[in-house]
């Protein structure tokens, strides 16, 4: 059944702000298809054609760094709801957050987490302190600022550690130079880290474990994925990688792949599924995430990155999990747009009454 209801599908125009994405000096990089920016454009039909079996008006918008055009455009489409698909705006992840901030103020539901749990999230460090608070285990982590003064001394943390970007997502950064054993080569990789993307990097203990993604959508977990990572060559970290996730030609890309259901004991889908519950609780997500957990040798899970808003594409990990728990795509994407129409509504009720 198609409902009068208007859809405004928003999205972040690719483009590329670092000259290295994949987490390693130029001279490694032999990457040839990077499809980090490319494959969401060549989704955006499918989207729409499937957001169209349910919606009357589907419109799509892409977001740049000319807010007020935005803005413009916005209003005289004035949609019901807004399936905001912004991940950046012209490359920059901060301002994921702030332009929800900009639905909100333009008073229009939109799908999705807010600005406050988009920020918290995408920063690992607030992450980190705002797990800990509730409770929940995350590996033991140090963070440095470009041109901090490194000390032997003051790490406090087991080796072997694993460096991130503090303030990035989609795996930026993370190589398998990214899995250091020793403080010397812990310096060499932060300097190299701090010196090509300019910003924070959070070193954390590494969980040698097993990998799982946790899809969240409302308030209920949907079938576990397990990273399978028994392909890899011995002398690689058994970690997801960025050139696992969006170089189809590379080794990590061919050797981690997601099985869904994980095979786990009931017990451990208990422990997992309810640590991704209190942790999308914990940083107020809403509507859908997808929480990363490592379990270490004793099978106690530990969150090592929470997503709000994560991928969605018809190959993703959480159309994938959607999928096992009986969803086909279309009916994921109205669930999801659901969400947002409902909260549009009460909020109505609310001012109206």
């Amino acid at each position: 059944m198609i409902t009068d209801a208007k859809i405004l599908l928003c999205y972040n125009a690719p483009v590329s702000i670092y000259q290295v994405y994949n987490g390693k000096p130029k001279e490694f990089d032999g990457t040839v298809d990077d499809t980090s920016e490319s494959s969401f454009v060549n989704e955006l039909d499918t989207l729409v054609a499937s957001l169209q079996k349910y919606f009357s008006s589907v419109e799509t918008l892409a977001i740049t760094k000319n807010i007020g055009e935005s803005i413009r455009k916005i209003s005289a489409i004035n949609p019901d709801a807004i399936f905001n698909m912004v991940e950046s705006v012209e490359g920059n992840a901060t301002f994921e957050a702030f332009h929800a901030g900009i639905f909100d103020l333009l008073d229009i539901p939109y799908t999705g987490n807010h600005p406050q749990a988009l920020g918290n999230c995408l920063n690992k460090t607030y992450a980190k302190q705002i797990l800990r608070s509730h409770g929940i285990k995350t590996p033991g982590s140090l963070t440095y600022r470009p041109h901090s003064r490194i000390t032997q001394k003051s790490f406090s943390l087991q080796f072997p550690v694993i460096t991130k970007l503090a303030k990035e997502d989609a795996s930026i950064g993370i190589s398998e130079h990214s899995v250091v054993s020793s403080f010397e080569n812990l310096k060499k990789q932060i300097k190299f880290l701090t010196s090509t993307y300019n910003q924070e990097v959070i070193v954390e203990e590494y969980i040698a474990g097993r990998e799982f993604n946790i899809a969240v959508l409302g308030n209920s977990t949907l079938p576990i994925s397990e990273i399978d990572f028994s392909g890899l060559p011995d002398h690689l970290p058994k970690i997801v990688t960025y050139e696992g996730k969006w170089i189809s030609e590379s080794v990590y890309y061919k050797h981690t792949n997601p099985q869904c259901p994980a095979p786990l004991s009931e017990e451990q889908r208990k422990n997992i599924s309810a640590t991704a519950l209190a942790t999308y609780n914990a940083m107020e997500c809403r509507d859908y995430a997808r929480v990363d957990i490592r379990l270490d040798k004793n099978n106690v899970p530990y969150v090592i990155e929470v997503n709000p808003n994560p991928d969605i594409s018809t190959d993703s990990g959480f159309a994938r999990a959607a999928k096992a728990s009986g969803l086909h795509y279309e009916e994921m994407l109205f669930k999801i747009i659901n969400l947002a129409l409902h909260r549009g509504k009460r909020d109505t009720q609310i001012k109206a009454g």
